[in-house]
Protein backbone atom coordinates (compact mmCIF):
# COMPACT_ATOMS: atom_id res chain seq x y z
CA UNK A 1 0.00 0.00 0.00
CA UNK A 2 1.18 3.57 -0.77
CA UNK A 3 2.03 5.53 2.19
CA UNK A 4 -0.23 8.34 2.64
CA UNK A 5 0.31 11.99 1.19
CA UNK A 6 2.65 10.09 -1.77
CA UNK A 7 0.48 9.56 -4.94
CA UNK A 8 0.17 5.94 -6.39
CA UNK A 9 1.74 5.46 -9.89
CA UNK A 10 -1.37 5.24 -11.87
CA UNK A 11 -2.22 9.12 -12.38
CA UNK A 12 -5.95 8.42 -12.77
CA UNK A 13 -5.39 6.63 -9.12
CA UNK A 14 -5.87 10.56 -8.27
CA UNK A 15 -8.64 12.23 -9.67
CA UNK A 16 -7.01 16.10 -9.37
CA UNK A 17 -3.44 14.74 -11.39
CA UNK A 18 -4.80 15.63 -14.58
CA UNK A 19 -5.57 19.05 -13.81
CA UNK A 20 -2.63 19.85 -12.01
CA UNK A 21 -0.64 17.85 -14.30
CA UNK A 22 -2.33 20.31 -16.96
CA UNK A 23 -1.61 23.48 -15.07
CA UNK A 24 2.32 22.47 -15.05
CA UNK A 25 2.74 22.05 -18.59
CA UNK A 26 0.89 25.42 -19.35
CA UNK A 27 2.73 27.58 -16.55
CA UNK A 28 6.23 25.30 -17.75
CA UNK A 29 5.14 24.69 -21.47
CA UNK A 30 7.16 21.00 -20.60
CA UNK A 31 5.24 19.22 -22.89
CA UNK A 32 7.80 16.69 -22.61
CA UNK A 33 5.89 15.08 -19.58
CA UNK A 34 2.96 15.00 -21.70
CA UNK A 35 3.56 11.25 -22.40
CA UNK A 36 5.31 10.95 -19.41
CA UNK A 37 3.31 10.32 -16.24
CA UNK A 38 5.01 7.85 -14.67
CA UNK A 39 8.67 10.36 -14.43
CA UNK A 40 6.61 13.47 -13.62
CA UNK A 41 4.51 11.06 -11.17
CA UNK A 42 8.07 10.76 -9.32
CA UNK A 43 9.21 14.25 -9.39
CA UNK A 44 6.08 15.35 -7.68
CA UNK A 45 6.41 12.61 -4.91
CA UNK A 46 9.35 14.54 -3.88
CA UNK A 47 7.62 17.73 -3.80
CA UNK A 48 4.42 16.34 -1.87
CA UNK A 49 6.68 15.03 0.41
CA UNK A 50 9.41 18.42 1.18
CA UNK A 51 5.99 20.52 1.36
CA UNK A 52 3.71 17.90 3.28
CA UNK A 53 0.46 17.81 0.77
CA UNK A 54 -1.32 15.01 0.63
CA UNK A 55 -2.50 14.63 -2.91
CA UNK A 56 -2.53 16.16 -5.91
CA UNK A 57 -5.73 18.78 -4.99
CA UNK A 58 -3.78 20.40 -1.96
CA UNK A 59 -0.32 20.52 -3.58
CA UNK A 60 -2.65 22.16 -6.51
CA UNK A 61 -3.93 24.57 -3.60
CA UNK A 62 -0.57 25.05 -2.51
CA UNK A 63 0.41 26.09 -5.93
CA UNK A 64 -1.90 29.04 -5.17
CA UNK A 65 -1.28 30.28 -2.10
CA UNK A 66 0.16 33.73 -3.01
CA UNK A 67 4.31 34.69 -2.55
CA UNK A 68 4.38 30.86 -0.52
CA UNK A 69 2.70 29.40 -4.14
CA UNK A 70 5.40 31.24 -6.28
CA UNK A 71 8.34 29.77 -3.88
CA UNK A 72 6.65 26.33 -4.55
CA UNK A 73 6.70 26.80 -8.24
CA UNK A 74 10.21 27.57 -8.35
CA UNK A 75 11.21 24.62 -6.32
CA UNK A 76 8.91 22.30 -8.57
CA UNK A 77 10.33 24.06 -11.95
CA UNK A 78 13.64 22.82 -10.32
CA UNK A 79 12.68 19.30 -9.51
CA UNK A 80 11.02 18.66 -12.97
CA UNK A 81 13.58 20.11 -15.45
CA UNK A 82 16.86 17.82 -15.91
CA UNK A 83 19.47 20.04 -14.62
CA UNK A 84 22.77 18.17 -15.36
CA UNK A 85 25.09 19.38 -17.16
CA UNK A 86 29.00 20.06 -17.45
CA UNK A 87 31.62 22.50 -18.79
CA UNK A 88 32.26 22.47 -22.54
CA UNK A 89 29.42 20.03 -23.40
CA UNK A 90 29.07 18.78 -26.57
CA UNK A 91 32.96 19.33 -27.41
CA UNK A 92 31.72 19.89 -31.50
CA UNK A 93 29.86 23.00 -31.38
CA UNK A 94 32.73 24.25 -29.07
CA UNK A 95 35.20 23.57 -31.37
CA UNK A 96 32.57 25.30 -34.42
CA UNK A 97 32.71 27.68 -32.06
CA UNK A 98 36.41 28.27 -31.50
CA UNK A 99 37.10 28.10 -34.84
CA UNK A 100 34.60 29.39 -37.05
CA UNK A 101 31.74 31.34 -35.18
CA UNK A 102 33.50 33.14 -32.90
CA UNK A 103 36.52 34.48 -34.87
CA UNK A 104 33.85 35.45 -37.76
CA UNK A 105 31.83 37.20 -34.97
CA UNK A 106 34.78 39.19 -33.49
CA UNK A 107 36.77 40.10 -36.99
CA UNK A 108 32.64 41.46 -37.63
CA UNK A 109 32.71 43.31 -34.53
CA UNK A 110 36.40 44.44 -34.55
CA UNK A 111 35.09 48.25 -35.43
CA UNK A 112 32.83 48.29 -32.51
CA UNK A 113 34.55 46.51 -30.12
CA UNK A 114 31.47 44.89 -28.29
CA UNK A 115 29.99 40.98 -28.24
CA UNK A 116 26.69 39.71 -26.75
CA UNK A 117 25.66 36.31 -26.04
CA UNK A 118 22.97 34.51 -24.67
CA UNK A 119 23.10 30.79 -22.87
CA UNK A 120 19.44 30.68 -23.16
CA UNK A 121 18.55 27.59 -20.17
CA UNK A 122 21.63 28.33 -18.78
CA UNK A 123 20.78 25.64 -16.06
CA UNK A 124 24.03 25.86 -13.83
CA UNK A 125 26.04 28.28 -15.06
CA UNK A 126 28.42 25.54 -16.98
CA UNK A 127 27.48 26.42 -20.30
CA UNK A 128 27.94 30.29 -20.03
CA UNK A 129 30.83 30.17 -17.42
CA UNK A 130 32.52 27.87 -20.57
CA UNK A 131 31.74 30.23 -23.25
CA UNK A 132 33.51 33.10 -21.22
CA UNK A 133 36.61 30.89 -21.11
CA UNK A 134 36.19 30.49 -24.76
CA UNK A 135 36.06 34.34 -25.42
CA UNK A 136 38.92 35.53 -22.79
CA UNK A 137 41.20 33.02 -24.74
CA UNK A 138 40.37 34.43 -28.07
CA UNK A 139 40.38 38.03 -27.57
CA UNK A 140 43.48 37.11 -25.12
CA UNK A 141 45.72 41.17 -24.72
CA UNK A 142 42.58 42.64 -26.52
CA UNK A 143 39.82 41.61 -23.88
CA UNK A 144 40.25 45.12 -22.06
CA UNK A 145 39.36 47.20 -25.23
CA UNK A 146 35.97 44.90 -25.46
CA UNK A 147 32.59 45.13 -23.94
CA UNK A 148 31.70 41.58 -23.52
CA UNK A 149 28.74 40.82 -22.32
CA UNK A 150 27.13 37.08 -21.49
CA UNK A 151 23.77 36.59 -20.32
CA UNK A 152 22.71 33.05 -18.68
CA UNK A 153 18.98 32.83 -17.98
CA UNK A 154 16.69 29.36 -16.85
CA UNK A 155 13.59 28.93 -15.17
CA UNK A 156 14.98 27.79 -11.75
CA UNK A 157 15.72 30.04 -9.14
CA UNK A 158 17.92 26.82 -7.48
CA UNK A 159 19.73 26.56 -10.49
CA UNK A 160 20.75 30.30 -10.98
CA UNK A 161 21.75 30.55 -7.69
CA UNK A 162 24.89 27.21 -7.83
CA UNK A 163 25.41 29.32 -11.31
CA UNK A 164 26.51 32.68 -9.55
CA UNK A 165 28.09 30.99 -6.81
CA UNK A 166 30.32 29.64 -9.16
CA UNK A 167 31.47 26.47 -7.71
CA UNK A 168 31.31 22.84 -8.90
CA UNK A 169 32.05 19.35 -8.10
CA UNK A 170 34.07 17.10 -10.39
CA UNK A 171 31.33 15.76 -12.23
CA UNK A 172 30.88 19.08 -14.14
CA UNK A 173 34.48 19.58 -15.24
CA UNK A 174 34.66 15.34 -16.30
CA UNK A 175 35.79 16.70 -19.85
CA UNK A 176 38.18 19.31 -18.97
CA UNK A 177 41.87 18.02 -18.71
CA UNK A 178 43.48 18.64 -15.50
CA UNK A 179 45.73 21.50 -16.60
CA UNK A 180 42.77 23.25 -17.80
CA UNK A 181 40.94 22.79 -14.28
CA UNK A 182 44.29 24.22 -12.74
CA UNK A 183 44.02 27.34 -15.25
CA UNK A 184 40.23 28.29 -14.50
CA UNK A 185 39.03 27.24 -11.10
CA UNK A 186 40.71 27.27 -7.95
CA UNK A 187 40.66 24.20 -6.03
CA UNK A 188 38.13 23.96 -2.68
CA UNK A 189 38.03 22.18 0.11
CA UNK A 190 35.97 19.08 1.09
CA UNK A 191 32.32 20.16 1.86
CA UNK A 192 28.95 18.04 1.57
CA UNK A 193 26.83 17.41 -1.48
CA UNK A 194 28.69 18.18 -4.81
CA UNK A 195 31.78 18.93 -2.67
CA UNK A 196 32.31 15.68 -0.64
CA UNK A 197 35.50 15.15 -2.44
CA UNK A 198 36.31 19.01 -2.78
CA UNK A 199 35.62 20.94 -5.36
CA UNK A 200 36.09 24.10 -8.05
CA UNK A 201 35.39 27.99 -7.75
CA UNK A 202 35.93 29.54 -10.83
CA UNK A 203 38.16 32.40 -10.98
CA UNK A 204 36.70 36.04 -11.13
CA UNK A 205 38.04 36.90 -14.17
CA UNK A 206 35.68 34.80 -15.71
CA UNK A 207 32.87 35.17 -13.68
CA UNK A 208 33.22 38.92 -14.49
CA UNK A 209 32.26 38.26 -18.12
CA UNK A 210 29.07 36.84 -16.82
CA UNK A 211 25.68 37.63 -15.09
CA UNK A 212 22.31 35.78 -14.71
CA UNK A 213 18.51 36.45 -14.79
CA UNK A 214 15.61 34.37 -14.36
CA UNK A 215 13.74 34.15 -18.03
CA UNK A 216 10.50 31.51 -19.10
CA UNK A 217 11.50 30.81 -22.92
CA UNK A 218 7.84 30.39 -23.27
CA UNK A 219 7.65 34.05 -23.27
CA UNK A 220 9.14 34.34 -26.73
CA UNK A 221 6.44 32.39 -27.92
CA UNK A 222 4.00 35.32 -27.39
CA UNK A 223 2.62 37.36 -29.72
CA UNK A 224 4.58 40.39 -30.40
CA UNK A 225 8.27 40.80 -31.27
CA UNK A 226 10.46 40.42 -28.39
CA UNK A 227 12.20 43.70 -27.23
CA UNK A 228 15.39 44.30 -25.95
CA UNK A 229 18.96 44.64 -27.19
CA UNK A 230 20.03 41.96 -29.95
CA UNK A 231 22.93 39.15 -29.64
CA UNK A 232 25.39 38.10 -31.77
CA UNK A 233 25.31 34.61 -30.43
CA UNK A 234 22.20 32.66 -28.43
CA UNK A 235 22.59 29.27 -27.53
CA UNK A 236 19.45 26.84 -26.46
CA UNK A 237 20.86 23.62 -25.82
CA UNK A 238 18.67 20.64 -24.11
CA UNK A 239 15.73 23.28 -23.43
CA UNK A 240 13.84 22.94 -25.99
CA UNK A 241 13.19 18.85 -25.57
CA UNK A 242 10.44 19.86 -23.01
CA UNK A 243 8.08 21.56 -25.77
CA UNK A 244 5.99 20.45 -28.51
CA UNK A 245 6.63 21.04 -31.83
CA UNK A 246 4.21 23.97 -32.70
CA UNK A 247 5.80 25.72 -29.23
CA UNK A 248 9.35 24.75 -30.21
CA UNK A 249 8.76 26.75 -33.45
CA UNK A 250 7.61 29.55 -31.98
CA UNK A 251 10.69 29.89 -29.27
CA UNK A 252 12.85 29.46 -32.09
CA UNK A 253 11.47 31.89 -33.97
CA UNK A 254 11.87 34.60 -31.14
CA UNK A 255 15.07 33.27 -30.46
CA UNK A 256 15.80 34.71 -34.67
CA UNK A 257 14.26 37.87 -33.59
CA UNK A 258 16.97 38.68 -30.81
CA UNK A 259 19.85 38.02 -33.00
CA UNK A 260 21.47 40.26 -35.52
CA UNK A 261 21.14 40.16 -38.78
CA UNK A 262 24.06 38.13 -39.26
CA UNK A 263 24.19 36.36 -35.52
CA UNK A 264 24.28 32.94 -35.13
CA UNK A 265 21.97 30.79 -33.27
CA UNK A 266 23.06 26.98 -31.60
CA UNK A 267 20.63 24.57 -30.44
CA UNK A 268 20.62 21.04 -29.52
CA UNK A 269 21.87 18.19 -30.85
CA UNK A 270 18.04 16.78 -31.58
CA UNK A 271 17.86 16.83 -35.26
CA UNK A 272 17.80 19.92 -37.15
CA UNK A 273 14.59 21.08 -38.27
CA UNK A 274 13.43 22.11 -41.64
CA UNK A 275 10.70 23.79 -39.79
CA UNK A 276 12.67 26.88 -38.82
CA UNK A 277 13.76 27.70 -42.74
CA UNK A 278 11.16 30.45 -43.10
CA UNK A 279 13.18 32.66 -40.33
CA UNK A 280 16.86 30.63 -40.07
CA UNK A 281 19.47 29.32 -42.67
CA UNK A 282 21.24 26.15 -41.62
CA UNK A 283 24.81 25.63 -41.75
CA UNK A 284 26.50 22.54 -41.72
CA UNK A 285 29.76 22.22 -39.89
CA UNK A 286 31.59 19.17 -38.29
CA UNK A 287 29.17 17.26 -36.16
CA UNK A 288 26.57 19.94 -35.66
CA UNK A 289 24.66 22.14 -37.47
CA UNK A 290 24.75 26.17 -36.48
CA UNK A 291 21.70 28.90 -37.85
CA UNK A 292 22.08 32.33 -38.71
CA UNK A 293 19.03 34.64 -39.30
CA UNK A 294 17.92 35.17 -42.87
CA UNK A 295 17.52 38.60 -43.61
CA UNK A 296 15.28 38.51 -46.33
CA UNK A 297 12.86 35.40 -46.86
CA UNK A 298 14.15 32.95 -49.47
CA UNK A 299 11.37 32.37 -52.13
CA UNK A 300 9.73 28.92 -52.18
CA UNK A 301 10.31 26.78 -55.59
CA UNK A 302 7.81 28.20 -58.59
CA UNK A 303 7.38 24.69 -59.64
CA UNK A 304 7.96 21.24 -58.47
CA UNK A 305 11.73 19.97 -58.56
CA UNK A 306 12.25 16.44 -60.58
CA UNK A 307 13.72 13.73 -58.44
CA UNK A 308 17.12 13.36 -59.89
CA UNK A 309 18.41 9.90 -57.58
CA UNK A 310 21.36 8.82 -58.59
CA UNK A 311 22.05 5.47 -60.58
CA UNK A 312 22.73 3.04 -57.99
CA UNK A 313 25.29 0.14 -58.72
CA UNK A 314 22.99 -3.82 -58.43
CA UNK A 315 25.02 -5.99 -57.30
CA UNK A 316 24.39 -9.69 -58.08
CA UNK A 317 21.28 -11.05 -56.81
CA UNK A 318 19.83 -7.27 -55.58
CA UNK A 319 16.94 -4.99 -57.89
CA UNK A 320 18.66 -2.40 -55.67
CA UNK A 321 21.92 -1.92 -54.30
CA UNK A 322 23.65 0.87 -51.65
CA UNK A 323 26.49 3.63 -52.20
CA UNK A 324 27.34 3.76 -48.78
CA UNK A 325 30.40 1.62 -48.31
CA UNK A 326 31.56 -1.38 -50.28
CA UNK A 327 33.08 -2.48 -47.12
CA UNK A 328 30.10 -2.78 -45.07
CA UNK A 329 28.17 -6.15 -45.17
CA UNK A 330 25.45 -6.44 -47.25
CA UNK A 331 22.04 -5.70 -45.70
CA UNK A 332 19.39 -8.20 -45.79
CA UNK A 333 16.15 -7.35 -47.57
CA UNK A 334 13.64 -5.73 -45.31
CA UNK A 335 10.39 -7.92 -46.56
CA UNK A 336 8.09 -4.26 -45.86
CA UNK A 337 10.99 -2.29 -48.13
CA UNK A 338 10.94 -5.01 -50.81
CA UNK A 339 7.08 -4.70 -51.09
CA UNK A 340 7.10 -1.41 -51.16
CA UNK A 341 9.66 -0.53 -53.43
CA UNK A 342 9.03 1.40 -56.40
CA UNK A 343 9.47 -1.28 -59.73
CA UNK A 344 13.21 -0.45 -61.69
CA UNK A 345 12.56 2.82 -63.87
CA UNK A 346 10.28 4.62 -62.04
CA UNK A 347 10.18 7.38 -59.11
CA UNK A 348 9.79 6.06 -55.18
CA UNK A 349 6.59 6.38 -53.66
CA UNK A 350 6.01 9.09 -51.35
CA UNK A 351 6.25 8.10 -47.58
CA UNK A 352 2.42 6.92 -46.08
CA UNK A 353 2.13 8.99 -43.21
CA UNK A 354 -0.26 6.46 -41.75
CA UNK A 355 2.66 3.66 -41.47
CA UNK A 356 3.87 3.33 -38.14
CA UNK A 357 7.68 3.35 -37.47
CA UNK A 358 9.09 -0.43 -36.29
CA UNK A 359 10.14 -0.82 -32.81
CA UNK A 360 8.86 2.80 -31.41
CA UNK A 361 9.86 1.81 -27.82
CA UNK A 362 13.44 1.46 -29.08
CA UNK A 363 13.21 4.47 -31.14
CA UNK A 364 11.55 6.87 -28.13
CA UNK A 365 13.92 5.52 -25.72
CA UNK A 366 17.02 6.32 -27.97
CA UNK A 367 15.36 9.71 -28.58
CA UNK A 368 14.75 10.58 -25.42
CA UNK A 369 18.66 10.20 -24.56
CA UNK A 370 19.63 11.69 -27.07
CA UNK A 371 17.53 14.93 -26.26
CA UNK A 372 19.25 14.56 -22.85
CA UNK A 373 22.81 14.71 -24.01
CA UNK A 374 23.59 11.22 -23.26
CA UNK A 375 24.73 10.49 -27.02
CA UNK A 376 26.82 7.47 -24.96
CA UNK A 377 23.76 5.81 -23.35
CA UNK A 378 21.57 6.21 -27.09
CA UNK A 379 24.54 4.98 -28.72
CA UNK A 380 24.21 2.01 -27.09
CA UNK A 381 20.90 1.45 -26.98
CA UNK A 382 20.66 1.84 -30.89
CA UNK A 383 23.14 -1.04 -31.47
CA UNK A 384 21.12 -3.10 -29.52
CA UNK A 385 17.87 -2.45 -31.35
CA UNK A 386 20.18 -2.77 -34.25
CA UNK A 387 21.27 -6.53 -33.34
CA UNK A 388 17.75 -7.49 -33.41
CA UNK A 389 16.64 -5.52 -37.05
CA UNK A 390 19.50 -4.82 -38.92
CA UNK A 391 17.08 -3.46 -41.90
CA UNK A 392 14.77 -0.49 -39.83
CA UNK A 393 15.26 2.55 -41.46
CA UNK A 394 14.41 4.52 -38.85
CA UNK A 395 17.35 3.16 -36.82
CA UNK A 396 19.73 3.19 -39.49
CA UNK A 397 18.16 6.67 -40.03
CA UNK A 398 19.14 7.14 -35.82
CA UNK A 399 22.16 5.85 -36.47
CA UNK A 400 23.10 8.42 -39.26
CA UNK A 401 22.11 11.43 -36.61
CA UNK A 402 23.92 9.88 -33.59
CA UNK A 403 27.26 9.16 -35.51
CA UNK A 404 27.39 12.98 -36.94
CA UNK A 405 26.67 14.28 -33.49
CA UNK A 406 29.29 12.00 -32.51
CA UNK A 407 31.59 13.80 -34.97
CA UNK A 408 32.09 10.62 -37.19
CA UNK A 409 31.07 11.61 -40.68
CA UNK A 410 31.89 8.46 -42.80
CA UNK A 411 29.80 6.40 -40.71
CA UNK A 412 26.85 8.89 -40.61
CA UNK A 413 27.11 9.44 -44.38
CA UNK A 414 26.79 5.08 -44.70
CA UNK A 415 23.95 4.86 -42.51
CA UNK A 416 22.32 7.75 -44.24
CA UNK A 417 22.88 5.98 -47.36
CA UNK A 418 21.89 2.24 -45.36
CA UNK A 419 17.91 3.60 -44.40
CA UNK A 420 17.50 5.40 -48.00
CA UNK A 421 18.84 1.68 -49.45
CA UNK A 422 15.92 0.48 -47.26
CA UNK A 423 12.87 3.15 -48.01
CA UNK A 424 13.96 5.42 -51.15
CA UNK A 425 11.34 7.40 -50.13
CA UNK A 426 12.66 8.38 -46.43
CA UNK A 427 12.36 12.40 -46.98
CA UNK A 428 14.29 12.97 -43.61
CA UNK A 429 17.12 10.93 -44.45
CA UNK A 430 17.47 12.65 -48.16
CA UNK A 431 17.04 15.90 -45.94
CA UNK A 432 19.96 15.03 -43.55
CA UNK A 433 22.06 13.57 -46.04
CA UNK A 434 21.91 16.71 -47.88
CA UNK A 435 23.08 19.10 -45.33
CA UNK A 436 25.99 16.59 -44.11
CA UNK A 437 26.93 16.55 -47.90
CA UNK A 438 27.06 20.41 -47.52
CA UNK A 439 29.03 20.33 -44.58
CA UNK A 440 31.55 17.55 -45.90
CA UNK A 441 32.33 20.16 -49.13
CA UNK A 442 30.47 17.46 -52.15
CA UNK A 443 27.62 19.95 -53.34
CA UNK A 444 26.53 18.12 -56.25
CA UNK A 445 25.81 15.18 -53.87
CA UNK A 446 24.40 17.55 -51.76
CA UNK A 447 22.07 19.24 -54.28
CA UNK A 448 21.20 15.59 -55.42
CA UNK A 449 19.76 14.71 -52.35
CA UNK A 450 17.77 18.39 -50.90
CA UNK A 451 16.54 18.00 -54.48
CA UNK A 452 15.09 14.22 -53.63
CA UNK A 453 13.72 15.64 -49.94
CA UNK A 454 11.71 18.62 -51.97
CA UNK A 455 10.14 16.45 -54.73
CA UNK A 456 9.12 13.59 -52.36
CA UNK A 457 7.53 16.45 -49.66
CA UNK A 458 5.97 18.01 -52.58
CA UNK A 459 4.23 14.62 -53.86
CA UNK A 460 2.20 14.97 -50.58
CA UNK A 461 -0.15 17.04 -48.60
CA UNK A 462 2.26 20.28 -47.72
CA UNK A 463 0.45 19.81 -43.95
CA UNK A 464 1.43 16.33 -43.79
CA UNK A 465 3.61 15.95 -40.58
CA UNK A 466 6.56 13.25 -42.27
CA UNK A 467 7.88 10.11 -40.20
CA UNK A 468 10.97 10.94 -38.26
CA UNK A 469 10.44 14.70 -38.62
CA UNK A 470 9.93 15.25 -35.19
CA UNK A 471 6.27 17.44 -35.94
CA UNK A 472 7.72 19.13 -38.76
CA UNK A 473 5.34 18.89 -41.93
CA UNK A 474 6.16 18.01 -45.98
CA UNK A 475 5.44 22.24 -46.80
CA UNK A 476 8.39 23.06 -43.70
CA UNK A 477 10.84 20.20 -45.26
CA UNK A 478 10.46 21.19 -48.68
CA UNK A 479 11.33 25.08 -47.65
CA UNK A 480 13.96 23.61 -46.03
CA UNK A 481 15.64 21.99 -48.12
CA UNK A 482 15.01 24.95 -50.53
CA UNK A 483 16.45 27.22 -48.43
CA UNK A 484 19.75 24.85 -48.30
CA UNK A 485 19.63 24.95 -51.92
CA UNK A 486 19.43 28.31 -52.35
CA UNK A 487 22.35 28.53 -50.19
CA UNK A 488 24.32 26.32 -52.07
CA UNK A 489 23.95 28.31 -55.55
CA UNK A 490 24.59 31.68 -54.02
CA UNK A 491 28.23 30.28 -52.57
CA UNK A 492 28.84 28.54 -55.84
CA UNK A 493 27.92 32.21 -57.85
CA UNK A 494 30.12 33.90 -55.19
CA UNK A 495 33.16 31.44 -55.87
CA UNK A 496 32.89 31.72 -59.52
CA UNK A 497 32.71 35.73 -58.82
CA UNK A 498 36.39 35.32 -57.23
CA UNK A 499 37.21 33.05 -59.15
Amino acid sequence: MPRPGIPRPDPGADPAYAALKARIVARTGHHYYADKDDLLIERLRRRFRASGSADCAAYAALLSEGAQGEAEWARLEAEITVGETFFFRYAEQFQAMRETILPALIEARASERSLRIWSAGCSTGAEPYSLAILVRELLGEALPAWRVAILGTDISTEALATARAAEYGRWALRTTPPEDRLRYFTRLPPAPGIRREGGYALRPEFRALVRFERGNLLTLAEPGTPQGEAFDLILCRNVLIYFDARTVSAVVRGLSCRLRDDGWLLLGHAEPSPAFAAFLAPVSMPGTVAYRRLVEALPPPSAPVPILVEELAVPKGRAHATQYDAAEPALEEAPSAIHDRAPAGEAPRAADPREETAFPDDIDRIRALADAGETGAAWRALRAALDQDPTAPALRFYEGLLARTLGRDAEAERALRAALYLDRAFVMAHYHLGLLLLGLGRPDEAARALDNAIALSQALRPDTELPEGDGVSAGEVAAGAAAARAGLVRSRGADRRSS
